[in-house]
């Protein structure tokens, strides 16, 4: 027994100011193995409900997550058990500050997924605007979100952009959304001849679903023109503007036929003349004054 004590009291100097037993090392182990199931645990309530693909992501980051929990647990329980962890901040402190400057991004965008993938915004699939880009969600990863534009375009985003910026998830609510069309007809058109030519352009194209049906907005009476705009749903607003621009030619067609005219800004010039008495009245003003001192 009294040998068994002496074991466990053997002490090891890692610094001048920093001493390790063999029993705070046993007593370590004990509470990292405590610790890892009680993580364990948490990882399983936290992904219960995620699909497969996000759990095995999760698991990655819970990963690195894990072993920064390890290095508090470890200083804390040195901390406990008499062991000097002041020499150990004092030698690191220079380092973990380095280190924490350079990868402040690096950890907001890891941060950023894993939000993405607990509140699950986003899915592989959806259609998100984000900073005026517009993309469908190819691969969510722990730094970066992978998307392709209508272009066939890879656009990368970092996941920290979520947390500082408006998205816009265009199919988080389906993957139907309603799109429109603008244009303006000259003062004096036939409004009512003009809302039954883009009902009927919408309502006969081919990717502009009926229900809900195609609807004409009259928006305002602009400076040059009466401004409408013709609303109608989409199956596959990605793209939208393929149909748009469809719906353009076929409006422009009929328009010409109906004698619509879609007016083009005009602006007044008033040229103001002036008389030739008050030109030369200016001109008199500018002399320069007579010097009667030579006289």
């Amino acid at each position: 027994m009294e040998k068994i004590k002496e074991f466990l009291n053997l002490s090891f100097s890692l610094t001048k100011e920093v001493e390790i037993s063999v029993k705070d090392i046993l007593i370590l182990i004990v509470v990292l193995a405590i610790a890892s199931v009680v993580l364990g645990i948490i990882r399983k309530l936290i992904t219960r409900r995620m699909p497969r693909e996000d759990k095995r992501k999760f698991k990655v980051v819970f990963s690195y997550g894990r072993w920064f929990i390890y290095v508090i647990i470890i200083l804390i329980t040195f901390h406990s058990v008499g062991v000097n962890v002041t020499g150990i901040f004092a030698a690191s402190a220079a380092l973990l500050i380095g280190i924490g400057l350079a990868l402040q991004t690096l950890f907001q965008d890891i941060i950023s997924g894993v939000f993405i993938l607990i509140d699950q915004s986003v899915h592989v699939g959806d259609i998100i605007e984000l900073e005026g880009k517009i993309g469908r969600v190819e691969e969510i990863k722990l730094r970066t979100t992978r998307a392709t534009t209508a272009d066939n375009k890879v656009l990368v985003i970092p996941n920290h952009l979520y947390l500082t910026n408006s998205l816009y998830n265009w199919t988080q609510n389906g993957s139907t959304t309603r799109e429109g069309v603008n244009v303006g007809v000259a003062y004096g058109s036939d409004v009512q001849l003009v809302k039954k030519i883009l009902l009927e352009v919408a309502s006969n194209h081919p990717s502009v679903l009926p229900e809900p049906p195609p609807a004409v907005l009259f928006t305002d009476f602009g400076d040059s023109s009466l401004n409408f705009k013709v609303v109608f749903t989409l199956g596959d607003s990605f793209n939208a503007r393929f149909p748009q621009s469809d719906i353009r030619f076929e409006i422009d067609r009929l328009f010409r036929e109906n004698n619509i005219t879609i007016p083009f800004p005009q602006r007044d010039i008033h040229i103001i003349q002036k008389s030739e008495d008050s030109v030369n009245l200016k001109i008199k003003r500018d002399e320069p004054p007579v010097d009667l001192s030579k006289d």
